[in-house]
Protein backbone atom coordinates (compact mmCIF):
# COMPACT_ATOMS: atom_id res chain seq x y z
CA UNK A 1 0.00 0.00 0.00
CA UNK A 2 1.78 3.17 -0.98
CA UNK A 3 2.56 5.95 1.56
CA UNK A 4 -0.26 8.71 -0.04
CA UNK A 5 -2.41 5.75 0.37
CA UNK A 6 -2.13 5.37 4.09
CA UNK A 7 -2.32 8.85 4.51
CA UNK A 8 -5.27 9.94 2.60
CA UNK A 9 -7.03 6.55 4.55
CA UNK A 10 -5.76 7.82 8.02
CA UNK A 11 -7.34 11.00 6.79
CA UNK A 12 -10.64 9.68 5.93
CA UNK A 13 -10.93 7.83 9.87
CA UNK A 14 -9.49 10.33 11.72
CA UNK A 15 -12.08 12.64 10.36
CA UNK A 16 -15.45 10.25 10.44
CA UNK A 17 -13.51 8.95 14.16
CA UNK A 18 -13.49 12.34 15.14
CA UNK A 19 -17.43 12.93 13.80
CA UNK A 20 -18.57 10.31 15.78
CA UNK A 21 -16.85 11.33 19.18
CA UNK A 22 -18.71 14.87 18.57
CA UNK A 23 -22.18 13.43 17.59
CA UNK A 24 -22.12 10.86 20.78
CA UNK A 25 -21.33 14.06 22.72
CA UNK A 26 -23.85 16.18 21.57
CA UNK A 27 -26.48 12.79 22.29
CA UNK A 28 -25.04 11.80 25.52
CA UNK A 29 -25.36 15.84 26.44
CA UNK A 30 -28.91 15.08 24.94
CA UNK A 31 -29.86 12.66 27.58
CA UNK A 32 -28.73 14.35 30.29
CA UNK A 33 -30.74 17.55 29.53
CA UNK A 34 -33.95 17.51 29.46
CA UNK A 35 -35.81 19.77 26.56
CA UNK A 36 -37.56 23.02 27.66
CA UNK A 37 -40.57 23.09 25.84
CA UNK A 38 -41.54 19.90 28.12
CA UNK A 39 -42.00 16.95 25.14
CA UNK A 40 -40.73 13.87 25.63
CA UNK A 41 -37.05 13.09 24.89
CA UNK A 42 -36.24 9.95 22.15
CA UNK A 43 -34.45 8.29 24.53
CA UNK A 44 -34.26 5.05 23.26
CA UNK A 45 -33.23 6.50 19.50
CA UNK A 46 -30.57 8.36 21.20
CA UNK A 47 -28.61 5.64 23.25
CA UNK A 48 -29.31 3.76 19.92
CA UNK A 49 -26.97 6.35 18.01
CA UNK A 50 -24.86 6.13 21.00
CA UNK A 51 -24.20 2.80 20.80
CA UNK A 52 -23.97 2.56 17.35
CA UNK A 53 -20.79 5.27 16.94
CA UNK A 54 -19.56 2.91 19.55
CA UNK A 55 -19.73 0.56 17.66
CA UNK A 56 -18.54 2.07 14.36
CA UNK A 57 -15.74 3.37 16.21
CA UNK A 58 -14.28 0.14 17.18
CA UNK A 59 -14.23 -0.68 13.60
CA UNK A 60 -12.47 2.24 12.98
CA UNK A 61 -9.92 1.97 15.45
CA UNK A 62 -9.35 -1.83 13.77
CA UNK A 63 -9.25 -0.68 10.46
CA UNK A 64 -6.59 1.98 11.64
CA UNK A 65 -4.40 -1.10 13.04
CA UNK A 66 -4.88 -3.14 10.44
CA UNK A 67 -3.32 0.02 7.95
CA UNK A 68 -0.61 0.20 10.32
CA UNK A 69 0.39 -3.30 10.01
CA UNK A 70 -0.12 -3.07 6.41
CA UNK A 71 2.24 -0.53 5.81
CA UNK A 72 4.77 -2.18 7.81
CA UNK A 73 4.40 -5.50 6.14
CA UNK A 74 3.16 -7.38 9.07
CA UNK A 75 -1.13 -7.86 7.88
CA UNK A 76 0.11 -11.33 7.40
CA UNK A 77 0.55 -12.72 10.93
CA UNK A 78 -1.83 -13.97 13.50
CA UNK A 79 -1.75 -10.71 15.45
CA UNK A 80 -3.93 -9.09 12.44
CA UNK A 81 -6.81 -12.21 13.07
CA UNK A 82 -7.94 -9.74 16.49
CA UNK A 83 -8.20 -6.55 14.35
CA UNK A 84 -10.21 -8.40 11.99
CA UNK A 85 -12.42 -10.01 14.47
CA UNK A 86 -13.13 -6.35 16.13
CA UNK A 87 -14.62 -5.26 12.58
CA UNK A 88 -16.66 -8.54 12.27
CA UNK A 89 -17.76 -7.86 16.38
CA UNK A 90 -18.54 -3.67 15.57
CA UNK A 91 -20.63 -4.59 11.86
CA UNK A 92 -22.80 -7.32 14.10
CA UNK A 93 -23.10 -4.72 16.82
CA UNK A 94 -24.40 -2.09 14.31
CA UNK A 95 -26.77 -4.64 12.76
CA UNK A 96 -28.76 -5.39 16.45
CA UNK A 97 -28.74 -1.43 16.96
CA UNK A 98 -30.12 -1.47 14.01
CA UNK A 99 -32.46 -4.10 14.20
CA UNK A 100 -33.17 -2.42 17.48
CA UNK A 101 -34.35 0.53 16.35
CA UNK A 102 -36.47 -1.14 13.61
CA UNK A 103 -38.46 -2.53 16.45
CA UNK A 104 -38.64 0.65 18.23
CA UNK A 105 -40.17 2.30 15.46
CA UNK A 106 -42.51 -0.54 13.96
CA UNK A 107 -45.08 0.04 15.99
CA UNK A 108 -45.23 4.06 15.38
CA UNK A 109 -45.44 2.46 11.53
CA UNK A 110 -48.17 0.53 11.42
CA UNK A 111 -50.01 2.43 8.83
CA UNK A 112 -47.22 1.84 6.43
CA UNK A 113 -45.32 -1.34 7.52
CA UNK A 114 -43.25 -1.00 4.08
CA UNK A 115 -40.98 1.10 6.40
CA UNK A 116 -40.77 -1.56 8.78
CA UNK A 117 -39.67 -3.98 6.16
CA UNK A 118 -37.12 -1.54 4.47
CA UNK A 119 -35.42 -0.79 8.09
CA UNK A 120 -35.57 -5.22 8.36
CA UNK A 121 -33.58 -5.26 5.00
CA UNK A 122 -30.58 -2.74 5.70
CA UNK A 123 -30.44 -4.56 9.29
CA UNK A 124 -30.07 -8.13 6.92
CA UNK A 125 -27.68 -5.84 4.57
CA UNK A 126 -25.49 -4.79 7.32
CA UNK A 127 -25.14 -8.57 8.35
CA UNK A 128 -24.01 -9.36 5.11
CA UNK A 129 -21.63 -7.12 5.54
CA UNK A 130 -20.26 -8.54 8.31
CA UNK A 131 -20.61 -11.71 6.04
CA UNK A 132 -18.40 -10.62 3.46
CA UNK A 133 -15.62 -9.50 6.25
CA UNK A 134 -15.86 -13.05 7.35
CA UNK A 135 -15.13 -14.31 4.34
CA UNK A 136 -11.84 -12.14 3.45
CA UNK A 137 -10.55 -13.56 7.33
CA UNK A 138 -10.61 -16.79 5.85
CA UNK A 139 -8.65 -15.48 3.04
CA UNK A 140 -6.37 -13.89 4.92
CA UNK A 141 -6.20 -17.03 7.42
CA UNK A 142 -5.00 -18.58 3.65
CA UNK A 143 -2.49 -15.96 3.22
CA UNK A 144 -1.12 -16.15 6.86
CA UNK A 145 -0.91 -20.03 7.03
CA UNK A 146 0.82 -20.15 2.89
CA UNK A 147 3.03 -17.21 4.63
CA UNK A 148 4.23 -19.66 7.86
CA UNK A 149 4.52 -22.56 5.01
CA UNK A 150 6.77 -20.65 2.81
CA UNK A 151 9.02 -19.45 5.81
CA UNK A 152 9.06 -22.88 6.94
CA UNK A 153 10.11 -24.12 3.81
CA UNK A 154 13.06 -21.43 3.43
CA UNK A 155 14.24 -22.01 6.14
CA UNK A 156 14.69 -25.47 5.10
CA UNK A 157 16.23 -24.65 2.40
CA UNK A 158 18.62 -22.81 4.02
CA UNK A 159 19.55 -25.75 6.19
CA UNK A 160 19.60 -27.66 2.76
CA UNK A 161 22.11 -25.48 1.25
Amino acid sequence: MGNLTVRALRAVLAVVLTGTVLIQVLMVWALATKPGDGSLPLTAFRVSTVLGLASAQVALVCVWRLVAMVRRGTVFSHAAFRYVDGVIGAIVAVSLVWFTVTAVNAPGQRDDPGVTLIMGGIGLAILGVALIVLVLRMLLAQAVARDVEATHLRAELDGVI
